[in-house]
């Protein structure tokens, strides 16, 4: 009888932040779409350098909201 050694993969953090592509690729939406919606003040996002992030929470919250305004 062979023993098993299991092996267990290190568990990673979660993401707090995306740039936009991430973001467009994450909601389904262009990355133009994600520009427009932070240009609009609809989506929150923030500057690091010359880096644009978009928290996840928030993109959670702007994806939420844009669900319920669409649903019919």
């Amino acid at each position: 009888m062979e023993q098993q050694i299991s092996k267990t993969e290190p568990t990673l953090p979660p993401t707090l932040v995306v740039g936009p592509d991430e973001a467009a690729r994450m909601t389904a939406h262009s990355r133009s779409g994600i520009y427009k919606a932070i240009a609009g003040g609809e989506l929150k996002s923030f500057k690091t350098g010359k880096r644009r992030l978009i928290l996840v929470r928030e993109l959670e919250i702007w994806i939420n909201r844009v669900a319920r305004e669409s649903s019919r």
